[in-house]
């Protein structure tokens, strides 16, 4: 029996909460003709994925983009599942006998290795995991993170390693009124970086960070920032093809840094340009990093020129690209870490999986940014939709039905409501501390706290 929209709205349950689950969300609710029921799962207590755990804490105005998510969220015609895992707490399996689709909204949430002897050294680690530490990410709670060093390498050349540079690169001070994690702003109060390096295996052209993220690296108040003026150089035919606006800007500015003369801060953070890792060094612990100096060939390749170079770091943070992770029972595309698919619709072996979609960076890659997300959706659900007539019939479309599977299974769950609840808690325990929000990391205690008796209370405390 193929799907009728007279008898009962589409049921679609969309897996992942982050910017591209709940644009899905939007997209799917925006069509009056088609009426449409929306369950977001999250396997974390918190909406707003990457927002609330990816985007740096000084960067707050990007942040207040949860605003708008939570208006779509709050849509009569959807649900937040908070605490429920694919695989864990609901199944393949499941999804098909209680939706007429599902799309996979996860991103990409692996790193890319660098291939280097010493990475698995301690003190190497992937930027991703020290971004979520510093962001209070719930899968952080047991790593533990030294102050950091002396020395700090970051690997890579985009907004990841910049934000991380950056925050390295910060006082407690800068820090303090914003919603890093408490346990991440005691251990940065004990900081002995006085360097922080940079890394990018190729010129500044083709840097990926925007401007904005160059500007503030030039505006931090105990940390200089310097360039290497031979490093910007471009051959009159490179300078020439260029034609994009913004790298010329980029390169105007970096021009105008790599002209300051330090100032003397306590900190330093050095833009390097046509380096590549080529080892880590040290027996128990990073000890070093050995560079080898690139040119550029005449495809804009990053080449080794034999040249070498040893940083004296004890800490190595790689930021050289992501990837998806495969999910139970799904497609993968390992080489490229995506779900393999032609607009939004799941491919297997060429031929269209009947029912799944995906959304966001699981879908094209790491690619763009919040926003970019918006537009993978409206093209998913757009497909979607034109399919739903002929869609599997799920055998148990009833909205009820998957909340009393979840009870039978004694999955403890969270819902918006609840979300909203946590919400004030910690907005109200950060303006008792002169903070945006003092975040609560453990999902055990964030479970005991979404309750109104405990929220109310610390709300009357103040």
């Amino acid at each position: 029996m193929a799907y009728d929209d007279s008898v009962r709205p589409l049921r679609v349950a969309i897996i992942g909460s982050g910017p591209s689950g709940i644009y899905a969300a939007e997209a799917l609710t925006a069509h009056q003709d088609v009426p449409v029921s929306v369950d977001v799962f999250d396997r974390l207590c918190t909406p707003f994925g990457l927002v609330r755990y990816g985007v740096a804490p000084d960067h707050q105005k990007i942040k207040n983009v949860t605003a708008a998510l939570l208006r779509i969220l709050q849509r009569p015609q959807i649900r937040f599942f908070g605490r429920v895992g694919y695989g864990r707490d609901v199944t393949h399996d499941d999804l098909k006998q209680y939706y007429d689709a599902v799309i996979y909204a996860v991103g990409a949430a692996e790193d890319r290795a660098l291939g280097i002897p010493g990475e698995n050294l301690p003190g190497s680690l992937s930027a991703t995991e020290f971004v979520a530490w510093y962001n209070g990410h719930p899968d952080t709670l047991s790593l533990v993170m030294p102050p950091p060093p002396p020395g700090v390498a970051v690997v890579g050349i985009g907004n990841v390693a910049v934000d991380v540079a950056r925050v390295l690169g910060k006082t407690v001070e800068e820090l303090a009124s914003t919603d890093i994690a408490t346990n991440a702003l005691e251990t940065l109060s004990h900081s002995q970086v006085t360097d922080i390096y940079i890394l990018g295996r190729r010129g500044p052209a083709q840097a990926k960070f925007t401007l904005k993220e160059l500007k503030e690296l030039g505006e931090l108040a105990a940390a200089d920032f310097i360039v290497r003026p031979e490093e910007l150089a471009l051959t009159p035919a490179a300078e020439a093809a260029i034609t994009d606006v913004t790298v010329r800007r980029s390169l105007e500015v970096l021009r105008d840094l790599a002209a300051r003369a330090p100032s003397g801060k306590p900190r330093r953070i050095h833009l390097r340009f046509l380096a590549s890792p080529v080892e880590i060094l040290g027996q128990v612990g990073v000890e070093g990093l050995r560079i080898e100096r690139n040119r550029l060939d005449e495809q804009e390749r990053a080449v080794g020129t034999g040249t070498y170079e040893t940083l004296d770091v004890q800490m190595v943070l790689r930021a050289v690209g992501y990837k998806g992770r495969p999910i139970a029972n799904v497609p993968f595309d390992l080489r490229r870490g995506v779900i393999p698919n032609e607009g939004g619709r799941v491919q297997q072996d060429g031929t269209t999986v009947p029912g799944e979609y995906v959304v966001g960076w699981i879908k094209s890659g790491p690619v763009g940014v919040i926003g970019t997300n918006k537009a993978s959706a409206v093209e998913t659900v757009t497909n979607l939709l034109q399919d739903a007539l002929d869609l599997p019939t799920p055998a148990r479309p009833d909205a009820a039905a998957i909340t009393a599977l979840l009870t039978e299974r004694h999955v403890p769950y969270t819902t918006l409501e609840d979300w909203l609840k946590l919400d004030t808690y910690e907005q109200e325990l950060g303006r008792m501390q002169g903070r945006v929000r003092v975040k609560i990391d453990s999902p055990e205690a964030m479970a005991r706290l979404q309750c109104q008796e405990l929220a109310l209370s610390a709300a009357g405390s103040v």
